[in-house]
């Protein structure tokens, strides 16, 4: 019987770390691996596949048209071999599921908590690890199969994983009590809001990417400040410094309490979904499925 010679995982996984972060040298770190175990992995994997993946030069190393296509397929290997371990764990523990959940700040602050209860009052031996991160690196938790669900904010659904819209939220511009748009009576148009400095959250969260595709050919916004979570942004807001775009769910507090005013905005839909994402099969099992259940309720 003939014995089929199967790709090394961990070569898998440096060479889908490759595409990801650029070159073979930051791949290799993003993995842990050493550089000279790196060059050696892609080696052997280029002898096993018989194809040129890597192009090395000493202004850095690029896959080729083979190796990018091998990537894509990789993604695919290295997610299915990801639900069986998984998959195998939840079989060691049949009594005690656990899962990671990675979740955008938004999620993570306003929703995440109440799912989580009623897991708890459904499935009270649920062990459940928190992961809060903006909507990119959720994105990238669950294709590397750091998590084995992640929730996210944003137009649109990522590529190369299973999704589904779980709840609907929507982006508001806010100003402290007293900043000029308060007093207006005619909504601020987008082309004031363009060109107005506004205090925005980095680059990469589901906030900032929904804002910037709102406005289209006439954005991206204008950053006086760009800040790494909503609280920072909500304090900066009320003291002054410039107004902001967020979450009504992340400002819903400081509506009520009147510390933050919402200023309307002529034309500008920013409705958003918010998504569960997961890789392996496209059928969730388990506690990430129950949680999923949940969330969509």
């Amino acid at each position: 019987m003939h014995m089929r010679t199967w790709p090394d995982l961990t070569a898998l996984e440096l060479l889908v770390a490759v595409a990801d972060h650029g070159g073979l040298s930051s791949g290799a770190r993003a993995i842990g691996m050493a550089q000279p175990n790196a060059s050696r992995s892609i080696a052997r994997l280029e002898r096993s596949l018989g194809l040129p993946l890597v192009i090395r030069a000493t202004t850095g190393s690029r896959l080729t048209p083979a190796g990018i296509l091998v990537v894509d397929w990789a993604r695919d290997v290295l997610q299915t071999a990801t639900a069986l371990t998984q998959g195998a764990a939840a079989i060691r523990q049949p009594g005690a599921g656990s899962i990671t959940v990675s979740a955008s700040q938004t999620v993570a602050e306003h929703l995440l908590p109440a799912w989580l209860s009623t897991l708890r009052t459904e499935l009270p031996e649920a062990t459940v690890t928190i992961q809060v991160h903006n909507t990119t690196a959720v994105i990238d938790d669950v294709l590397h199969g750091r998590c084995s669900i992640g929730f996210i904010e944003g137009p649109n659904a990522p590529r190369g994983v299973h999704h589904t819209v779980v709840a609907h939220d929507e982006l508001i511009l806010v100003a402290a009590p007293g900043h000029p748009w308060t007093r207006r009576r005619t909504p601020v148009r987008v082309e004031e809001l363009v060109g107005t400095p506004l205090i925005t959250r980095e680059k990469g969260s589901g906030t900032r990417v929904a804002l910037d595709e709102a406005l289209g050919d006439l954005g991206p916004v204008n950053p006086a400040l760009e800040m790494s979570s909503n609280a920072a942004v909500r304090v900066s807001v009320t003291s002054g410094t410039a107004p902001a775009v967020l979450s009504r769910l992340a400002v819903q507090d400081a509506l009520s309490a009147k510390t933050l005013c919402e200023v309307p905005i002529d034309e500008l839909d920013l409705a958003r979904p918010l998504r569960a994402i997961w890789s392996g099969p496209r059928r969730l099992r388990g506690l990430a499925a129950e949680l999923v259940t949940i969330a969509s309720r």
